[in-house]
C-alpha cells in the first residue's frame, strides 16, 4: 500500500470521526432510539468513489468501531458495525449503476435505510424480541430525508474533489492514474 493511499484512507477516516462526533453535539429531536442524521456515510460515499473497494471498506470498518468507541462504548461497536457493513455493501452493488440507474442521493438513502435495517437486527438479537421492528416505519422514513441529504453531499464533495484533481493515485477500480492527470 502506498504512502499515498495509507494518507487517503487516514484523512476520510479522521473526516468521518469529525462528523460524528459534530452529529453527537447537534440538538435534534430523538423521534426514536437510533434515528441520526448519518455525516459520516457522507465519507464512506466519497470513498467509494475515489479508493479501491477494500480501502473503502477498511475506512467504514475503522470509522464505525472508532466512532462507537469514542461515543458510546464497546456495546456501540456491534451496531455501528452492522449498520456501517450492510449499508456498505449495498452502496458499492449500487455505485455499479451510478448515473445509469441510481443517483448518488438514490444510493444513500439505500444504504441509509440498510444501516437501520442491520442495527434494528443487531437490537433485536440483544433484547432477545423482533417486537422492536416497531421503530422501523420512523427508521424508514428518516432514511429517506437523511440519506437524500447525505447524497446530495456527497456528490457535491465527490465533484469538487474531481474537478481539483485531488482523486488518490490509484483509482476506485485499481487503475493507475495517468500521471499527467
Amino acid at each position: 500500500m502506498t504512502a499515498r493511499r495509507v494518507t487517503w484512507i487516514g484523512v476520510l477516516i479522521s473526516q468521518a470521526l469529525v462528523l460524528h462526533g459534530v452529529e453527537r453535539l447537534l440538538p435534534i429531536p430523538q423521534l426514536a432510539p437510533g434515528v441520526k442524521l448519518g455525516l459520516a456515510n457522507i465519507v464512506t460515499l466519497v470513498a467509494l468513489n475515489i479508493l479501491p473497494w477494500e480501502d473503502a471498506l477498511l475506512v467504514v470498518i475503522l470509522r464505525s468501531t472508532l466512532g462507537a468507541l469514542l461515543g458510546g462504548g464497546a456495546s456501540g461497536v456491534l451496531f455501528s458495525l452492522a449498520g456501517g457493513i450492510l449499508s456498505f455493501l449495498v452502496m458499492s452493488y449500487l455505485m455499479r449503476y451510478k448515473d445509469t440507474l441510481f443517483s448518488m442521493p438514490g444510493i444513500s438513502i439505500a444504504g441509509a435505510f440498510l444501516h437501520n435495517v442491520g442495527q434494528l437486527l443487531v437490537a433485536a438479537l440483544v433484547v432477545d424480541t423482533f417486537n422492536i421492528i416497531v421503530y422501523f416505519p420512523i427508521l424508514a422514513a428518516s432514511a429517506l430525508i437523511t440519506g437524500f441529504f447525505t447524497g446530495v453531499i456527497s456528490d457535491l464533495i465527490i465533484t469538487a474533489i474531481s474537478h481539483a484533481r485531488l482523486q488518490p493515485a490509484v483509482l476506485r477500480h485499481g487503475r493507475q492514474r495517468d500521471r499527467h492527470t
